[in-house]
């Protein structure tokens, strides 16, 4: 949320950006973000899409059991009618819209090429280090940095490369204020 606020973004409670929003994206790997007792005051002709995690960050089962009527308005997108009358729509069934919507194209490639890259370089890490211990590792940041600069190239992107004193400031805790 800190974040958000210092990118000069409003955060407020759920209960009250249901009331105000056009358009809701969950995004943050967690369930139930849209519950039942949100969708009761969901402004009407609302948009809910999920991009977070699974199909558990909106509140389907509330849906079902609030709606007075649901009518696919086209593939992909579900109509739901409230005793209220108020209408909102559910995209791709509240499944990762990118992934599971009918136009739904997945990762652009230029994200694919990073994530297939970095999974490339860490599996021959991996076989070039046998010695590891099982487990969940972090891709080490020569690996990260090593990707970073060739999609930079070939972006025709130039940057600085740092000198031996600053990567040596950089890995020290004894300068500095």
């Amino acid at each position: 949320a800190l974040e958000a606020v210092m990118d000069g973004f409003e955060v407020i409670p759920m209960d009250e950006a249901i009331q105000k929003a056009d358009f809701v994206v969950t995004t943050t790997g967690n369930r139930d973000i849209v519950r039942k007792d949100h969708l009761k005051k969901i402004k009407d002709g609302a948009i809910l899409a999920n991009s977070g995690h699974f199909n558990i960050e909106i509140d389907l089962e509330g849906v079902k059991e609030l709606a007075t009527q649901k009518t696919q308005i086209r593939e992909g997108i579900m109509e739901y009618k409230l005793e209220n009358n108020k209408k909102f729509y559910v995209l791709a069934e509240g499944r990762l819209v990118n992934l599971a919507s009918p136009k739904g194209f997945g990762h652009p490639v230029e994200v694919m090429d990073l994530s297939f890259s970095l999974q490339s370089l860490s599996i021959k890490h991996l076989i070039e280090n046998p010695d590891m211990k099982a487990g969940v590792h972090k891709v080490p940041p020569y690996i990260d940095e090593k990707v970073a600069k060739i999609k930079l190239d070939t972006l025709d992107v130039e940057v600085d490369e740092l000198t031996d004193k600053q990567k040596e400031y950089l890995s020290s805790w004894k300068s500095g204020t």
